[in-house]
C-alpha cells in the first residue's frame, strides 16, 4: 500500500511507501502495516477549532509543526491518512459564554462550515452514522467522519435537543467542557466554587433524549457527582464512552477517571478513549515519550480487560502530546510501542478500533454491521 497527499500549496507530495513510512519514523514495518491493516479509529479531533480560530486547512498538508507539536497544528487529513487513521470523531466545541439561543445559532453556523469542509475534500472524508457506512467509506478510500459535540449545552436551546442536528448525523454529545452549564458540573477545578457538582434535571433530561436519539454520551471532563448522577439516568442497555481521559491509577489529576469509574463505563459495554496530552499522563520518574500513553491503557487493561479501552488523542484541542505523537502521522509510533511490550495485534487492533465499533454496532444496529 502506499499513499499520498498534497502539500500546503497544493503540489503532490508523490506515494510513500510503508517502507519509507517506517523509516521516517524509526519504527517496525509490522507497525506501520499494522496501522495501515486495522481499524484506526480516534475517539476525539479537535481540528475544528483552528478552522474556526485561524482558517487552518485540514484537507491541505501542513510541513509546519505549530509550536513545536503544542496546542495545535497536529492533524490535517494528509497527514492522518499517512498514520493509518481510518475514522474519528470531529468535535464542534461549544463556546459556552453566549446566550442558550446564541449558542444554538452558533452551532448551526459552525455544522454548516464543517459539512463544506467535508464536500470541498473530494471524497477524503465522509460522514459516517454506523458500523455500515463507516465501512462504506473505508470501501471508498475515504476517512469515516463521527460528528460530535464537546459541550452539550450547545443545545441546550435547540428545539427537540439532539433531535435538531439534520440527518442522524450526530454520534455523541461531551454533556459538560471546562466550565459548569445548566446541564451539571465539570471536572475543571474553576468548578470548586459552586455549592453543587451534580446533573441538574434539565441535563438529566439531556441525558434521555441523548438515549431517544441513539447518540452516544459521553462523559470526559464530567465532575464525578455528575458522572454518577449521569450513569443513574442513562440507558443501560447503550454503552457509555469518556472519548478522551488518563487514569487516576496511574496519575492522578482532575480529569482523569479513577477505577470506580472505568467499571462504571465497563459494565455498559463502553469504552475509554485514552488522551495524548503529557499533562494528563505524567507521572514523577516516569517514561516522557508514547509509553506515557501506553500506560494508561495498560491500567484500564488491568482494570477491566483489553475490551473497553481505545485512544482519544484530543489533537489540536490546545494539548502537548508527548514526544513521537505530536504529528498525526505519528500513529504507528503508538503501534510499537504496544508492540514493544508484546501485546498481540488482537489486542492492538481493540484499541486501535474494534473496541469502539463494537460499542456503535450496540447503539445502532444495522443489517450489514460487522465491527
Amino acid at each position: 500500500m502506499v499513499t499520498s497527499s498534497k502539500s500546503q500549496d497544493g503540489v503532490p507530495n508523490g506515494p510513500i511507501s510503508r517502507q519509507q513510512r517506517a523509516q521516517s519514523l524509526g519504527v517496525s514495518l509490522d507497525a506501520v502495516e499494522l496501522c495501515d491493516e486495522s481499524d484506526l479509529i480516534d475517539l476525539h479531533l479537535d481540528t475544528f477549532i483552528p478552522v474556526r480560530l485561524y482558517g487552518y486547512d485540514p484537507n491541505s498538508r501542513h510541513r509546519s509543526r505549530f509550536l513545536g507539536g503544542r496546542f495545535m497544528g497536529h492533524l490535517d487529513l494528509p497527514r492522518a491518512v499517512d498514520g493509518g487513521l481510518s475514522g474519528a470523531m470531529w468535535s464542534i466545541t461549544t463556546n459556552p459564554f453566549p446566550t442558550a439561543e446564541s449558542r444554538w445559532a452558533i452551532f448551526k453556523d459552525n455544522l454548516d462550515h464543517f459539512q463544506r469542509f467535508v464536500a470541498n475534500s473530494n471524497g477524503g472524508i465522509t460522514f459516517v452514522r454506523n458500523v455500515a457506512e463507516y465501512r462504506a467509506a473505508q470501501s471508498n478510500g475515504s476517512h469515516g467522519c463521527f460528528l460530535s459535540i464537546q459541550g452539550g449545552n450547545s443545545l441546550e436551546a435547540a428545539p427537540n435537543g439532539p433531535l435538531s442536528v439534520p440527518d442522524d448525523l450526530l454520534l455523541r454529545v461531551t454533556l459538560v467542557h471546562l466550565t459548569p452549564s445548566a446541564f451539571g458540573g465539570t471536572s475543571c477545578p474553576i468548578e470548586k466554587a459552586r455549592r453543587s457538582h451534580g446533573l441538574t434535571p434539565a441535563g438529566a433530561r439531556f441525558v434521555e433524549q441523548l438515549n431517544e436519539g441513539k447518540v452516544f454520551v459521553d462523559l470526559a471532563h464530567i465532575h464525578e457527582d455528575a458522572f454518577w448522577d449521569a450513569v443513574d439516568v442513562h440507558d443501560s442497555s447503550q454503552p457509555l464512552l469518556v472519548t478522551h481521559t488518563g487514569v487516576d491509577g496511574v496519575s492522578p489529576s482532575w480529569r482523569n477517571l479513577n477505577d470506580r469509574q472505568i467499571k462504571a463505563v465497563a459494565e455498559t459495554n463502553g469504552t475509554i478513549g485514552i488522551i495524548f496530552h503529557q499533562g494528563f499522563l505524567k507521572r514523577p520518574k516516569g517514561p516522557t515519550g508514547v509509553e506515557m500513553v501506553v500506560e494508561h491503557i495498560q491500567h484500564v487493561i488491568d482494570v477491566v480487560g483489553d475490551d473497553f479501552v481505545s485512544i482519544g488523542s484530543d489533537y489540536d484541542g490546545m494539548i502537548t502530546p508527548p514526544r513521537g505523537l505530536r504529528s498525526a502521522e505519528q500513529y504507528p509510533c503508538l503501534v510499537q510501542a504496544m508492540l514493544d511490550r508484546h501485546w498481540t495485534p488482537e489486542r492492538i487492533q481493540k484499541i486501535l478500533g474494534t473496541n469502539f465499533l463494537r460499542t456503535l454496532a450496540q447503539l445502532r444496529p444495522t443489517d450489514t454491521s460487522n465491527p
